[in-house]
């Protein structure tokens, strides 16, 4: 019995025979979709990261950005106490 192609498939079928400039407008609205998305996952973890200075006496506007790497490496790294 022949297996129902799944909708990624039919997509990217559809998207295969398009001439090369909707080709391009395709990716461009996914780009630009992902753009939008990236965005909004950027200021919720700089909202989690100033939380997070908050919690420890340290202000996130204020530092540094190798302040901010050390505070994110003390936080990856849970095994130690954070050196700020």
């Amino acid at each position: 019995m022949p297996q129902a192609e799944s909708t990624e498939d039919q997509i990217m079928a559809l998207i295969d025979k398009l001439p090369p400039t909707r080709r391009r407008l395709v990716l461009l609205a996914l780009a630009k979709d992902a753009a939008a998305g990236r965005d909004e996952r950027m200021q919720r973890a700089q909202g989690e990261l100033r939380r997070l200075a908050h919690d420890r006496g340290l202000d996130w506007d204020r530092m540094t950005e190798d302040e901010r790497e050390a505070l994110a490496d003390d936080l990856t790294h849970e095994d130690r106490e954070c050196s700020s």
